[in-house]
């Protein structure tokens, strides 16, 4: 294929769709019996960040809580063959009841497991957990991660500590166990701190245009921290959160570390080797430069090859269309790499090969 050709000619792996309940689709009925008196009594609750975007979250031309529906106008659509949900599960790590969030974070997964994952073999899950309950969360990926479809957990970009922090290890545990990695999702910030170190926000435009505060300290913390060094198999998704800081992020934690390397004896490596070998970024949104060349600076520095997976927000508001969203100068093996093999590989599915031969075959049956 040209590089002039569109990049959905390349099978997609869209690592960000968001998935809702219907009434033909509930959640309830998959919540622990032993729970549902709780949860009808509003036991719960979770505080919010309280900025609302003026003109919604959600595009007003689709929706996204039929399974087959989605299929048929966002898969098939773009090509995408495989697509990752983040159901609205990120919620329970900041619940005020840890015990009932922890039988909420259940109910997402088998609700996601019995509605979405039985209605299209394309379709991956996102094990919720509380993160706020550490050792229920922990048993809950090795429960919910024994279906081979369940490719990661989910957990908020707001947290009670860095996530660096020791009392999260059993759920990093389980995670590198079950071979699953860790993808941080934005959405809750500012709903137990401010969501900046200095203050709240007075807007959603703000709000938003800060999350990648967020996902910078969460990342410096793990990294400092050792939590690659101890849990070594493990990958870390910072979906949704922007790209671009990244390369000042860790331009400035290999520089320190020249100086400072005594406050941490763990590491071993310059802390960009860690990032570039456990943390991976989604592609939505992706900054948008006035000179496109410029992003692709971005992404040689980054290691754009490695290191970027491609996502939509399927339904949200800013959804990125793989046809516009990417500089047209991209050369063929960085689509590749971006559209699918890098989350492939790090979700263990198929080579771009073996899908664009079942993705062909499925094409001639249909015609």
């Amino acid at each position: 294929m040209a590089d002039t050709d569109a990049p959905a000619a390349i099978p997609l792996i869209d690592c960000d769709i968001h998935p809702g309940p219907s009434k033909q689709y509930p959640v309830e009925p998959f919540i622990p019996e032993n729970f549902r008196e709780a949860m009808r009594q509003g036991m719960a609750s979770a505080p919010s960040h309280g900025y609302q975007n003026p003109f919604g979250v959600n595009r007003r031309d689709v929706r996204c809580d039929d399974p087959h529906e989605v299929a048929r106008i966002h898969l098939d659509r773009y090509g995408i063959a495989y697509g990752v949900l983040q159901p609205p599960g990120l919620k329970v790590s900041v619940t005020r009841n840890p015990t009932v969030g922890s039988a909420e974070a259940q109910a997402w997964n088998d609700w996601q497991i019995a509605t979405w994952l039985a209605a299209d073999e394309r379709y991956l899950g996102s094990i919720c957990v509380n993160m706020n309950d550490p050792l229920t969360a922990a048993a809950e990926v090795r429960r919910a991660g024994q279906h081979p479809r369940m490719v990661q957990l989910n957990i908020p970009g707001e947290a009670h500590r860095l996530y660096g922090d020791r009392g999260y290890f059993p759920v990093y545990e389980a995670a590198n166990e079950m071979d699953l990695p860790i993808c941080l999702h934005p959405g809750s910030e500012g709903s137990l701190h401010s969501s900046t170190p200095i203050g709240a926000p007075t807007s959603y435009f703000e709000w938003h245009s800060g999350i990648p505060l967020t996902f910078q300290a969460h990342l410096i913390s793990l990294v400092c921290e050792g939590v690659f060094e101890k849990f070594p198999k493990l990958k870390i998704v910072l979906c949704e959160g922007g790209y671009a800081w990244l390369a000042h992020t860790i331009w400035r934690l290999d520089k320190n570390f020249k100086a400072l390397r005594a406050a941490t004896p763990w590491l071993k490596r310059l802390p960009s080797e860690y990032v570039f070998d456990h943390v991976r970024i989604t592609s939505q949104p992706l900054e948008e430069p006035e000179k496109p060349e410029h992003l692709l600076q971005i992404m040689e520095i980054l290691k754009a090859d490695r290191t970027l997976c491609f996502a939509t927000d399927f339904p949200h508001w800013d959804f990125d269309d793989p046809d516009r969203a990417f500089p047209k100068k991209m050369s063929e093996h960085l689509k590749r790499r971006i559209f699918y093999e890098n989350a492939a590989e790090m979700y263990g599915l198929p080579s771009l090969a073996e899908t664009q031969a079942k993705m062909a075959a499925k094409q001639a049956v249909a015609v």
